[in-house]
């Protein structure tokens, strides 16, 4: 090989190596850019991932402590009311609700009830029983925004009976299944199995009918249990229902009188019915006497004064309905004008402002004393008083102060009880009064009240259950709470369910909370994951 080609092909050699150092560099340049791209994408999959299942979890902690209304109900069947919310969110105990059933009972309920009502009347009707755990929960996490806290517990009494036996020791009557048990420290109620089932039932108006319109009234016996076992000082309330061993009330009175302590039980009073004649008044806050079929005796009159006077210290109460048959009682008249107070012997009606009800007319009334009746859930519902006997102001006792609560319309009349005659004058009459006598004690004002109810038809169950159609359960417990001073108290309407609805149970929940916690950030990790290996081996 001459040196001149010697040259060249050195030269070649040459060029080729520089040719491949440059393209050295350049290899390991697209290599290192793909492992930087591919870093940061895998970065960015992991902190959404993370955000996302950081938001869930701090959703869940905020929901929990501070829990939010959300109900997709068309009729908002698992909401707590506004009532319900600010009573919980004001507990300042501890409240075991111990329902004496499995939680699935309730879904069996449902179709037990709705095959009983389809294989009866061919209707297909539901039974919602499931609101009543739903709302459970619901109670327990609304009360943990306070100082206090509701826990439920469910408890199969077939497989662990002994776990209700500490409630019995402070609990007289019985407790049996699918029972809902409330308990706080020593204070325990019990709404028993026909209640419960009760809390579901048709209205009244659609229970003739083929077309039955269901309500849930369970949420304004639920929040009243909570708020009456927490109540540390409840109000004691003596019925009066014998006279040395004699029914004081006929059969109408005795249902009056039944309706009324009821309520009042339901409502955080201690009633006990008694015998006003040999049972001792002085436990006693509160006497109430409904529809007395005859007269008292001279010295249980005075019993009553007495208990109402308290040697001085007065503090006492006592609500009175007169019977609409006995009206010759000289001495319960005498008592009741020694507080200025006569009970007519006429009833009102109204043919301008009344109502219907099973048929007849009965009137309605308004309130005349803002300050004493209180506010109402809802002011637009008519206080219906059937067969309201008019109450008089007689002057008698300069010292008693009256104050006219309830009146009815100046388009009302009276209808006499003695010879069915109507007179011809309309005007405003009172019917529920309430005569208050004190005494002072340096700069302290004590009292006892006497509450007269000229309509003892106002306190009747089917018109106070009815809180969807009357406002009379609203201001009857109004009324007792301002006199008893008694705070926690609410009446919460009946909710209406609509019978066409597509509303997710309690598993569909536990599937949407698994399916937006953990399956969905699980397939936005794949995504990424797929995403990321596709740009890789590009």
């Amino acid at each position: 090989m001459s040196k001149k080609e010697e040259t060249k092909k050195t030269a070649e050699t040459s060029a080729a190596e520089e040719s491949s150092k440059a393209a050295a560099p350049k290899a390991t340049r697209g290599t290192g850019k793909k492992i930087k791209y591919g870093s940061m994408s895998m970065g960015i999959v992991i902190v959404v991932i993370a955000i996302v299942v950081l938001l869930n979890l701090m959703c869940g902690l905020v929901v929990k402590r501070y829990p939010v209304k959300l109900d997709l109900t068309s009729d908002n069947r698992y909401d707590l009311s506004d009532e319900s919310i600010d009573a919980l969110k004001s507990l300042e105990k501890d409240v075991d609700i111990v329902v004496t059933c499995p939680e699935n009972d309730f879904e069996g309920l449902s179709n037990q009830y709705k095959a009983m009502i389809y294989q009866s009347y061919g209707m297909n009707v539901e039974f919602p029983y499931t609101i009543i755990p739903e709302m459970l929960e619901k109670y327990s996490m609304y009360a943990e925004s306070g100082k206090g806290s509701v826990n439920v517990k469910y408890v199969d009494m077939n497989r662990d009976p002994d776990v209700i036996a500490k409630y019995k020791a402070n609990y007289s009557g019985e407790i049996a299944a699918q029972s809902m048990i409330f308990a706080c420290g020593d204070r325990v109620k019990v709404i028993p199995q026909n209640e419960v089932i009760g809390m579901i039932a048709p209205t009244k108006a659609s229970a003739q009918s083929t077309n039955l319109q269901m309500v849930f009234s369970g949420e304004s016996t639920i929040t009243s249990a909570i708020m009456s076992v927490a109540d540390s000082k409840p109000i004691k309330a003596a019925i009066v229902s014998m006279m040395n061993g004699s029914m004081v009330v006929d059969s109408v009175g005795s249902s009056i009188a039944y309706s009324t302590e009821q309520f009042l039980n339901k409502n955080g009073y201690d009633c006990t019915e008694i015998d006003i004649a040999t049972d001792d008044l002085s436990d006693y806050d509160m006497l109430v006497l409904c529809c007395p079929a005859f007269d008292f005796s001279e010295d249980v009159i005075a019993k009553m004064s007495d208990f109402l006077y308290n040697n001085g210290n007065y503090e006492k109460d006592m609500i009175y309905m007169p019977s609409l048959d006995a009206l010759n009682l000289p001495n319960i008249t005498e008592f009741l004008a020694d507080w200025k107070i006569q009970i007519d012997e006429n009833y009102i009606k109204d043919d301008k402002n009344s109502v219907t009800i099973s048929g007849q007319l009965y009137p309605t009334i308004k309130v005349s004393d803002t300050e004493e009746v209180g506010t109402l859930p809802n002011d637009t519902l008519p206080i219906v008083a059937p067969f309201g006997r008019t109450i008089s102001v007689v002057g008698k006792n300069n010292e008693t102060v009256i104050k006219e609560l309830l009146k009815s319309n100046d388009t009302s009349y009276v209808s006499s009880l003695t010879d069915n005659s109507d007179s011809s004058e309309r005007a405003e009459y009172n019917i529920v009064v309430k005569a208050r006598k004190e005494t002072s004690s340096g700069l302290s004002v004590y009292g006892s009240d006497l509450l007269v109810i000229g309509s003892p038809y106002m306190t009747e169950s089917s018109i106070l259950s009815n809180t969807n159609t009357y406002n009379n359960a609203a201001v009857f417990l109004n009324i007792v709470n301002n006199m008893s001073g008694k705070e926690n108290g609410v009446i919460i309407p009946e909710k209406s369910l609509q019978q066409n609805y597509i509303s997710p149970d309690a598993t569909a929940l536990r599937v949407i909370e698994v399916t937006v916690i953990l399956v969905i950030p699980i397939l936005i990790a794949c995504i990424g994951l797929v995403v990321l290996l596709r740009r890789k081996n590009r």
